[in-house]
Order: C-alpha cells, then structure tokens, then sequence
C-alpha cells in the first residue's frame, strides 16, 4: 500500500483522529468536546461540536500578524477596465475590520444574515470576510442575477442588508445593478433594511436617504471592528443552489468544519504552499469562488487572484495565460467549459507560446464533466499536469481528485482520479449495495460525510433528508451516475437523469459525449435524451465547431454519427445530430441539458435562472425543427 492508500483508510477508520490532527494546522478560541457529534445521526452530524472559532481571524488576523503582513494576500485583475492592484495581508486585515465596523453600526449581529450581489471585485471578499469577522451569515449571489431570484433569496434567506455594487462589467456591456435591486425589493418589501453600495466609474447607484451608504465612506468613517468567537457548527454562509421545485435550496456551511477540511485541501489535493499564487478562475457567486478564491488560499497563507474577465474575449484566448505570467501563478483552477472555448478560439495553442508559463505547475478542472479530449489539449500544450476533480456545491470541496501533494497517481482521462481521504464514495444500486467495479450505478457517499459538506439546508432539514438521504438511506445521493474500476478511480458519467434508456439499455450521455468530443473539427458537445415511441428515449448531439473549420455540417454529422457506431455499438441508435454556435449553459459553466431536452421533447419549461444567454434556446429550438424534434 502507498502513502495515499495509508492515509485515506485512516481518515475512514480513525475519522475523529484524522480530523483533529488536521485542525491543529489553524487557531480556536476554545477547542472542541467531541471532533464529530453523531448525537442526532442517521441524517444529521456536526464537526468540532463545542469548539469556538472565528474563520476571518484564521484567513487574515494570522498571516496579518504572523509574518505575512506585507504578502499579498489579493491580486485583483480586471482585463475589463484594465485595472490591476496588490493588497497585502494587512491592508486587507485592515480593510476588512473596518467593513465589520460599518456592519456593526448598521447593527447587524451574530448570526443575522446579509446578501453579497457583487461583480469580481476585492469588495466581494472583503465583503465575504466581514461578515465571518463578526459571525454574521453571508449569502453571496451572483452579481446581475435577475429581480425575482434575488428576491427568492431574500424570502428565505431574511438579510438586514446587502452590500452591492452601482454595477457589473461584462465584455461590451454594463449591467447596471440598481434597477435589479430594487426589482427584487419591491417584489420582497420589509426585509432588508441597510444597503452599502461600491460606486464604479461606469454606472452610479442614487443613493437613497436613510437605506443607502456609500462604502468608501462609511468604511473611511467606521471603526475597526473585532473578530467576534463563534461556535464551529455556526454558519459562515448559506449559498443557493437551484431546487428541482423552482424554490432555491440555501446550501449551510459551518464555521469549524469548513476552514479546516480548506485548509487541509490546498496542500493535500491542490499541492500548493503558503506563499504561493493560487488562481481559481471563477466567480464569488459560485461555491468555487467562495472556497477556492476567498476562504482557502487565505486560510493557507496563499496569494489569491481575483480575476474580472473572461477565458475569452478580454481581449483574447490567450488571458489566461498573461494572467499567469504577470502574477507567477503556480496552479490554476477553472472549468473545462473555460478550456473548450479557449480550444475553440486558438485551437493550435499558439498564443500559450507568447508568455512566460515558468512558475505555472498544475491546472485543475472541475464544474463540468472533463471529456478527455480536452484533457489531452491541454495536457499536450500546457506541458503541466491536468487534474480532472469533482465535487458539488453541497460538498465545498473535492470528493474525487488526484491528491497531488500526498502521492500523484497516473492519469486516466475520463476520471478525476479517487475518492479524497474522508469520503466514503461507493457505486450502489437501487437497494444499497455496491455494484460490481466496471457497472453503473448511483455514485453515493456513506454518511458520515467529511467537515465542510453540507449539515442541512437553511431553515429545511426535512427537504435535506428528502433531497440528498431518503433515495439511499445511509448514503449521501450526490446525483451523479457512474463506475469505478478495478483501481478505485470514479468515473463520473452524467447526472443520474442523464442516464438514457434507449430500448431498454441504459446508456450514459457523458460515455456519448466523448465519442463526438474526440471528432477533431468539434470543440465542444452536448448529448440529451429525446422522448421515442418506439425505444423510450433516443439520444440528439449538439456540435460546436472548432474555429476556421469550414466544411459541410451534413459532412460531420455523418461522421460523427459513424464515430458512436463504431465505438459505442448500434445500441446507442445514435442517428440525430445538429451542429449549433454555441450551447446554453448556466454563467458557472454547466450545460443546461434538461432544458434542451424539454425543448426536443415539446414539453413546457422554465428558462433558468442562471442561463447566460436566453437568446440561445430559440437557436436551439431552430436546430432541433431541423432535425425533426419535437416528434409528432
């Protein structure tokens, strides 16, 4: 058995010593009476019960007055306004306490929530930080998220202020924030009472009496406020993730748990040390941008880079890496939506030659499934290792990765690697038992699942237990389908209702999607499940083209067509295919795979909230009545 092997059966069979020892790693006010409280188990289960803690104090007060001061801790980069700035450490320790203060005037207190509806700016993390100063629960959503899905947030969520911004800055547009805010007040009046706004340049907020504060201002004119102990099973923030209902679900993160399973990723999984640049191209919106920008490169005494741009477009395929040669970035996190479109744009990787890529070690994809076709892209032009790893909102941190800095294991593409230490990931069936190694299943963890995972949903243990529990009593239900292998890698073929039965063989989407990913004039692809009235379901593809192929799309629909036949067998009746300029994705990355399917199957659909471009499920619709859908 190697050194993985040894710790990973150690954090399953020794759970409570594992975790204590890793927790040394950061500062208690009190330590805790017992590392895991199964007190109210099967459903529910608390980490460092009785400890108190304060995850700001860990982030910056440490480093700030531990050595770390004049480090930066913040590099912000906005390819938008061609704006950049360093803040170390203190300044942002500084910034920071000064934000609680302004909190504090406006009397918000332990345990009352605030919403974050900010751009990619540092007032998003300074914000963030604040509110875990003086144990106040964040809710960060995403900047330009439409009236009636911020006021959802509010319904549930009940904050006494929001800290925003005059707007948001997108390539060749300015979404101004204002209008959506007081949508979303107006739709939920007598909740919010306090709103401290970032003006920018490009657009202003008018600021009204006795509701409204400027926050340059009020931060130049409060005191700095303390970091206030709370207990390590409070919350740091409730984030929303989409419910199957319409009715957000409002994800819980703990204090305790969630700073030190952080803390304990950066070296284990990401093999980064303090001192070094971490970048995680995402959004503070999303839960990567709450772990993997904010709270665990801090945490770890790491230099964070908070981007505002795009993988393309600002002003070309190649920013991401200046981005890494102007800051020396060591690793590099984002999805694999980011490296498609990157491929697209500069297939032959030529602009990757023009920069300097000396310090850059590791990129790591996660989000969306990493077909291996990107993998191999990158893999072969970035001359660094590419780690596939997978995990959810509810998780905050991977389940599944190559752990690069406890022992590298050989890359098979299609897989992010094995399970993580202190997740008990199994493949079962519909009666709870494992499924041979090879055969689909449902990918589900065993309960007790590791620190920083969810403990429930705000304000809704019963739609916890009946969201992620009740399918598989004993498990967490991740959603996801997949197998693993005879050396324990996962693969993680699609979520459970992309599993398609057609004529009664189940078939995974994401076993399709490779076969037409690996045709060399397609960048990008999606496949759904179709309603048929012979064979249950019938798969469709979706083709993004490389740019500059200029050839006949019957052309490549045949040959893709041939692709899944040999490949795959004729079992995957793989007949339809239509080639699109893009396909509908949430604005994390995801593709919006239900919503085509709706679309091919004639059935009535609520366009996403998070879609990035509404616009483009008329395209698809179009290309669909191309190729025949919806039958009948």
């Amino acid at each position: 058995m190697g050194k993985l092997d040894d710790i990973y059966r150690r954090s399953i069979d020794d759970r409570e010593g594992f975790w204590a020892d890793a927790a040394g790693e950061l500062e208690w006010h009190k330590r805790w009476d017992k590392v895991l409280d199964d007190s109210r188990a099967p459903h529910f289960y608390r980490w460092f019960a009785g400890a108190e803690c304060n995850t700001c104090y860990n982030a910056l007060d440490r480093h700030a007055d531990g050595g770390r001061g004049d480090q930066a801790a913040i590099i912000y980069d906005s390819p938008i306004t061609g704006r950049q700035k360093r803040i170390t450490y203190s300044k942002l320790r500084d910034k920071v306490a000064r934000c609680a203060g302004v909190l504090t005037e406006l009397g918000i207190v332990k345990g009352d929530r605030v919403i974050i509806y900010m751009p990619m700016i540092p007032q998003a993390a300074v914000a963030m930080l604040a509110c875990a100063r003086i144990g106040a629960v964040h809710s960060v959503v995403f900047g330009g998220f439409a009236s009636n899905e911020l006021a959802t947030r509010i319904k549930d969520a009940r904050p006494r202020a929001i800290l925003t911004a005059s707007c948001g800055i997108e390539p060749g547009r300015v979404i101004p924030y204002q209008p959506l805010v007081e949508g979303a007040l107006d739709l939920a009046p007598g909740i919010v009472e306090s709103i401290v706004v970032t003006q920018r340049e490009e657009a202003a907020w008018t600021l009204r009496d006795g509701r409204d504060h400027d926050w340059k201002a009020a931060l130049d004119a409060a005191a700095p406020a303390a970091c206030v102990p709370v207990k390590a099973t409070d919350p740091l923030y409730v984030l929303y993730t989409s419910g199957t209902t319409g009715q957000p679900k409002g994800v819980v993160r703990d204090n305790g748990g969630h700073m030190v399973a952080l803390k304990w990723s950066m070296k284990n999984v990401y093999d980064v040390d303090p001192g070094e640049i971490f970048w995680a191209a995402s959004d503070v919106g999303w839960v990567v941008g709450h772990s993997y920008i904010v709270y665990a490169p801090l945490l770890h005494g790491c230099t964070t880079v908070l981007f505002e741009g795009k993988p393309v477009g600002t002003p070309d395929a190649g920013t991401f890496w200046r981005v890494i040669a102007d800051h020396g970035v060591t690793t590099l996190f984002t999805a694999p939506t980011a490296f498609r479109a990157i491929k697209k744009e500069d297939p032959q990787g030529k602009l990757i030659g023009q920069y300097d890529l000396s310090k850059f070690r590791a990129l790591f994809l996660a989000g969306e499934r990493c077909d291996p076709d990107t993998l191999a892209w990158a893999q072969d032009k970035l001359k660094v290792p590419v780690i596939d790893h997978w995990w959810q909102t509810e998780t905050g941190w991977p389940m599944a990765s190559n752990c690069m800095g406890i022992e590298p294991l050989p890359v098979k593409p299609g897989s992010p690697t094995r399970a993580v230490p202190g997740y008990d990931v199994q493949i079962i069936d519909e009666k709870m038992n494992e499924v041979p190694r090879g055969q689909m299943g449902a990918i589900c963890v065993k309960l007790p699942m590791p620190p920083s995972c969810l403990p429930t949903l705000w304000n809704a243990d019963q739609r916890f237990i009946d969201s992620y529990l009740a399918d598989y009593p004993g498990f967490y239900k991740t959603g996801d389908a997949g197998y693993m292998d005879e050396d324990g890698y996962i693969y993680v073929m699609s979520r459970i209702d992309d599993v398609i039965n057609v004529a009664g063989h189940r078939l995974s989407t994401g076993a399709i999607e490779e076969v037409l990913a690996s045709h060399p004039d397609v960048a990008e692809c999606a496949v759904i499940g179709a309603e048929d009235a012979l064979k249950g379901q019938l798969p469709v593809g979706f083709l993004v083209l490389k740019a500059g192929v200029d050839r006949d799309d019957a052309e490549i629909v045949t040959e893709v067509v041939k692709l899944v036949r040999d490949q795959i067998g004729p079992v995957a009746a793989f007949k339809n295919a239509t080639v699109v300029k893009r396909l509908p994705k949430t604005r994390s990355g995801k593709i919006l795979r239900g919503t085509m399917a709706s679309i091919a199957d004639g059935k009535d659909f609520k366009t996403p909230a998070t879609i990035d471009d509404p616009a483009i499920l008329d395209e698809i619709a179009e290309n669909l009545k191309g190729i025949g859908y919806p039958k009948g």
